[in-house]
């Protein structure tokens, strides 16, 4: 809609009022790969390979307007139409606030969440097998601790693509070949882990599992990932909140969405009765985890929610 060259174009994104940008921001900044992404200046920015092109992402809010400007750079530019459609889920933009907002409201509880953080969205993902990477080397580890360990596999198995290996965005992230063939000895990661991750690489480098929601129904994904050693629900419905766009997912047994709810509720003393308490947020929960992930935050002084 602006300008388009073979190196670089720019779309504007529209999204509905209210879009709480700098919380999606923070979000994103919390669990940056090294190397792979950035957020500078109130700007996203990525390193990106779509079909078979590869270039640069930025993100940033068009001042005083409901969009977002999008610049593709490098030959992956000639894409940028076909890219509108997963970056636009990436950072949520299809979502009604207008809707999802009142519905979560109607809870006591949630209402005077929804009244603090205005238009909260759910943070997606550029590539699901990025995330589901993320969310394997996350699980029982700090969001610090998971970015840290990422940040090695990047360098492990990864494309060097800048002069200095610690520019901004000198590293494109691991294709799922590579990580399967990669030497992780000592990476950071319990053993068990290290063969969780490689094996699902192997899985989607093999086409044998598909991370991709387009390519089929998302419980089909759900049983698919579910399936394989080492995976528990509550990676296959963080990857479905993020990667699969699933606006009712619901990482049940996720510590600080429990703890929080008991704190509301002393009679929620199992797993059980939290999932019982969560159907009233239905179809919306995964918004609802992000309203108490995000409350949470407000508390601690720092990012949550995986």
């Amino acid at each position: 809609m602006l300008q388009t060259d073979h190196l670089q174009a720019t779309r504007q994104l529209p999204f509905k009022r209210p879009f709480d940008w700098q919380r999606m921001l923070d979000f994103f900044a919390a669990r940056v790969t090294a190397g792979v992404e950035a957020v500078i200046d109130g700007v996203y920015l990525r390193n990106i390979e779509f079909n078979g092109s590869a270039g640069t992402l930025s993100v940033a809010l068009a001042p005083h307007t409901d969009h977002l400007i999008v610049t593709v750079h490098g030959e992956v530019s000639r894409h940028i139409d076909e890219l509108v459609v997963p970056v636009s889920h990436m950072f949520d933009l299809y979502a009604d606030p207008h809707v999802i907002d009142p519905s979560l409201a109607s809870d006591p509880w949630l209402a005077s969440l929804v009244q603090a953080r205005p238009g909260l969205r759910v943070p997606g993902a550029f590539s699901g097998f990025e995330l589901v990477v993320r969310t394997i080397v996350g699980q029982q580890v700090s969001v610090k601790g998971a970015t840290t360990i990422v940040g090695r596999l990047v360098q492990r198995a990864g494309v060097q693509i800048g002069e200095s290996a610690s520019e901004p965005l000198a590293w494109r992230f691991p294709t799922p070949d590579a990580l399967a063939r990669a030497n992780l000895d000592k990476i950071g990661m319990p053993g068990k882990r290290v063969d969780t991750l490689q094996r699902l690489a192997a899985s989607v480098a093999s086409g044998e599992l598909v991370l991709d929601a387009r390519a089929g129904h998302v419980d089909e994904r759900r049983r698919q990932l579910l399936a394989l050693s080492g995976i528990g629900p509550w990676t296959v419905e963080y990857v479905a909140m993020r990667a699969w766009r699933d606006p009712d997912a619901w990482p049940a047994s996720d510590l600080v969405l429990m703890n929080l709810m008991t704190l509301q509720d002393p009679s929620l003393t199992r797993l059980a009765l939290h999932k019982v308490r969560a159907e009233a947020w239905k179809p919306w929960r995964a918004y609802a985890a992000m309203h108490i992930w995000n409350s949470a935050a407000d508390v601690a002084g720092k990012a949550k929610g995986g």
